[in-house]
């Protein structure tokens, strides 16, 4: 996942005390204008290479390649993107000031005194120190930002996926776990109250993840927070394929009615996605809903807990996705 090698950002004081105690060790090797000399050279060094690390270290956020539009959208549901890109700004300006100021005071520490010398260091580790400084704030922020994204679950927006929505209990976990490896993996994301589950399998010999987001579209469109809606947004970089469950007969704790509602919400934000309707528990048929049968208008069903039909749902959503492998380029 591109977000958990990210290296941890020192502070500001962290960043000084290292350039200036490694400073005074190289100092300490040398005597005269050499040791001024050394001492700027290795304090600015750390500084500008240190702070030039910190912001190479992270994707670019300008281009696909290097970020997926679905992580993009993902980790500004988490963070500001624009913030966090205008503190990686920051700190490469701040990189580039400490080079300056080393490219400014060498000169001068080479023909003068040793006390004078010693002056221009110091006003040099000074102005270097203030510009650290400086960025204390952004520093703080990009590493904050670096912790709240390093942790993500790993999904690759690059393999075919389906996702599974629908009202809680309405079986989408039992199917995920049934016709995959998942067996309730689930993987915790800040904006869920719940783990996303995430399952895998393989179709002539490829590779498919199933995703179900409790606690995203298990719900209304209205009773999703901000962070939330954007955070669906992100999802629609990921579905090739959407299967909306719904149950019958109510027994998941809401009404078919409302299960339709929700099911043509999902179906409205993701209309560029073939979105398949899934009645679950035929099993159960004698106390499914007759009124509004006609409104379900289920493209299949099914039995999860009586195995019915359940294979028959999952090639169904794999000739939906319809997804074709790169093939080498042949000479």
């Amino acid at each position: 996942m591109i977000f958990e090698d990210l290296p941890t950002t020192p502070t500001s004081e962290e960043l000084i005390d290292k350039a200036f105690s490694r400073a005074a060790r190289a100092g300490k090797a040398k005597g005269g204008l050499e040791a001024q000399q050394s001492m700027l050279q290795t304090a600015a060094n750390i500084i500008s290479d240190n702070l030039e690390n910190v912001v190479t270290a992270w994707p670019d956020f300008d281009y696909e390649d290097d970020v997926h539009p679905f992580y993009y959208e993902l980790a500004d549901a988490i963070v500001d993107v624009d913030k966090l890109r205008q503190s990686l700004s920051e700190v490469m300006w701040a990189s580039r000031k400490a080079r300056e100021i080393h490219e400014e005071y060498q000169p001068r520490l080479r023909k003068t005194d040793t006390d004078t010398a010693r002056k221009h260091r110091k006003q040099a580790f000074a102005r270097l120190a203030d510009i650290v400084e400086q960025v204390d704030d952004e520093l703080l922020y990009i590493n904050k930002s670096r912790n709240d994204l390093r942790d993500l679950p790993e999904i690759n927006p690059e393999e075919p996926t389906i996702v599974v929505a629908g009202y809680p209990n309405v079986g989408k976990s039992s199917f995920v776990n049934g016709v995959t490896n998942a067996r309730g993996e689930t993987a915790s994301y800040p904006f869920t109250t719940k783990g996303i589950g995430l399952g895998h399998f393989e179709h002539d010999h490829i590779r498919y993840q199933l995703v179900d987001t409790p606690g995203l579209l298990d719900r209304p469109p209205a009773e999703r927070n901000e962070i939330e809606s954007q955070a669906v947004s992100a999802i629609e970089h990921l579905a090739d394929c959407m299967l909306v469950m719904v149950d019958p007969s109510g027994e998941c704790g809401y009404p078919l009615e409302s299960q339709l509602e929700l099911r043509d919400s999902i179906a409205a934000q993701f209309e560029t996605v073939p979105v398949l309707t899934v009645a679950n528990k035929t099993d159960r048929r004698e106390v499914w809903d007759e009124d509004l049968l006609g409104e379900l208008d289920a493209d299949y069903e099914m039995s999860i807990e009586a195995d019915e039909n359940v294979e028959t749902v999952l090639e169904a959503a794999i000739e939906a996705v319809d997804y074709e492998p790169e093939l080498p380029f042949e000479q």
